[in-house]
């Protein structure tokens, strides 16, 4: 019983905030300048001729650091923080290409698909068995070292 009495009290005490909010906004609606007459002659429009005039400096780009530009990547709605959806975006497209049904649950084989395939690749016999030489075609790809600039 006394939820239902605390609850229609604080009922009240909100209406009764919302209404002095909303007779205090309409005051200082009431109280602002009266807008500015019109002018009767329309002022004249520039020419297309610039004639001697020089526009403002463009203003220097800042070179932004790698983790600002990193920083950049995963902030999509530029608030200056990251959300967790917005640091799990970059995985989606990942999910998506794993995902083979389309229906946003990723089952151990479709996980294991590109482990799969390349054991498939790689297994030229077909035994089901790696042997050493077959192994080696599973192995990524080496880098490309970086030519020294001395």
């Amino acid at each position: 019983m006394n939820r239902f009495l605390l609850g229609g009290f604080a009922v009240l005490v909100l209406m009764e905030l919302s209404l002095f909010w909303w007779q205090g906004r309409a005051e200082v609606e009431a109280a602002a300048p009266p807008p500015l007459p019109m002018a009767t002659e329309p002022a004249t429009l520039p020419s297309a001729d610039a004639g001697d005039m020089v526009g403002p400096e463009l203003p220097d780009a800042t070179e932004l650091s790698r983790e600002q530009r990193r920083f950049g990547r995963y902030d999509r709605d530029r608030d200056g923080r990251i959300s967790r959806a917005e640091m799990l975006s970059t995985r989606a497209d990942g999910f998506r290409k794993l995902d083979k049904d389309g229906n946003n649950l990723l089952t151990f084989e479709e996980w294991a698909v590109a482990t799969v395939d390349k054991f498939d690749g790689s297994d030229g016999d077909r035994d089901g068995f790696l042997t050493p030489a077959e192994f080696r075609k599973t192995a990524p790809p080496p880098k490309p070292r970086a030519k020294c600039s001395c």
